[in-house]
């Protein structure tokens, strides 16, 4: 790689993972955030977490079709090597089903919490999951955690638990949205703490049965948003039918309701550009994170996943969904620490993909 030439393709690379990556949180906020007439006649907000979680699978399918045509183009340019110790092996498309069915319900539940919380919490309490991968790894990888990395992750939970101070502290320094409330904010930051668990089991059996056939990124995003796209969608059937009081605000109070959902979409145009654009921009951020990874370096791509984490926050305090909060920008100083463990043991854990 001569870097003098792959400078600016490089710089757009970066500039594309942290303006998508962006849009990713802040667009689902936004829907969450917008309010429409149900099929019940009442305007309440877009509360459908499974429905848009279908909907960042459906932007990870579309990186299969990605890998598809890149493959094409490059097939009349490139001989495939038997002996390429690097070469893909040929493997069944179900190794990525357990994955996917992790990132179904840790998406799920993120959604759920994001839907609670503010969107800039949300962005900076994911870091949690490496802590839960360093543990996980050591379970069933037999890593061994020096202490530097210890250190890392101390600093990391310390950050952790200045944004979540903040939000609890601070309960009038939210947006003026009427779905946030103390309880609810609690109760959004604990879940997505408790996806993270999930998330870190799922890049624990990525990295011990994926990654041994050389599965190109692309192609391992694609095949899980393809599995995750199929079994939640085929959720939503049964979820229209589980009725959970006042936990759901759609029409009937469904665990999921779909028509509802299209309903609220076909009263308030906003929620549908919400939507599409959070389709649209996971698949390049998926692209352009995998490109990143591959060009440049893991830890490249960890340091504008915390430039991304600041993007949210101001522009959160922008918009006014929220007020500034002197202790959570003391917590997001201290996520940025992140980066100790970054450098030494997330480039081994992270370089498949990076979810959000």
């Amino acid at each position: 790689m001569c870097p003098g030439r792959a400078m600016p393709r490089h710089v757009l690379l970066a500039v594309v993972m942290v303006v998508t990556g962006s849009i990713n949180t802040l667009s689902t906020k936004w829907a969450d955030s917008s309010e429409a007439v149900n099929l019940d006649g009442q305007k309440q907000p877009f509360n459908h977490p499974f429905l848009q979680a279908v909907g960042m699978f459906m932007g990870e399918l579309l990186c299969l079709f990605v890998f598809g045509i890149r493959k094409c183009m490059r097939r009349n340019h490139e001989v495939a090597n038997a002996d390429d110790a690097h070469a893909p092996r040929n493997y069944n498309p179900l190794i990525f089903l357990p994955a996917a069915i992790c990132d179904m319900l840790g998406t799920s539940i993120m959604y759920i919490g994001l839907n609670l919380t503010y969107a800039s919490s949300f962005q900076m309490l994911r870091g949690a999951v490496i802590i839960f991968t360093a543990l996980l790894s050591v379970a069933f990888l037999g890593r061994v955690i020096q202490r530097h990395m210890w250190v890392g992750m101390l600093t990391v939970l310390t950050g952790l638990l200045l944004v979540g101070l903040s939000d609890i502290l601070f309960k009038d320094s939210g947006s003026s949205n009427s779905n946030t409330n103390t309880n609810g904010v609690i109760a959004g930051d604990l879940l997505i703490i408790l996806a993270q668990i999930i998330v870190a089991v799922q890049m624990v059996y990525e990295e011990r049965f994926v990654t041994r056939y050389n599965v190109h990124p692309l192609a391992a995003v694609g095949w899980e948003g393809l599995w995750g796209f199929l079994c939640l969608g085929l959720l939503l059937i049964p979820f229209y039918y589980i009725k959970v009081g006042n936990f759901s605000q759609t029409a009937g109070h469904r665990l999921e309701n779909v028509p509802d959902a299209f309903e609220q979409m076909k009263n308030n145009r906003h929620i549908i550009l919400a939507i599409v654009g959070n389709i649209i921009s996971i698949a390049f951020f998926n692209f352009a994170g995998i490109s990143v990874t591959v060009e440049l370096s893991a830890t490249t791509r960890m340091v504008l996943d915390s430039v991304r984490t600041l993007v949210i926050w101001v522009f959160s305090l922008i918009i006014g969904w929220q007020k500034f909060q002197w202790l959570q920008i003391v917590g997001f100083q201290v996520l940025h620490r992140r980066l100790l463990v970054s450098m030494f043991y997330i480039a081994d854990c992270w370089c498949l993909h990076c979810r959000f």
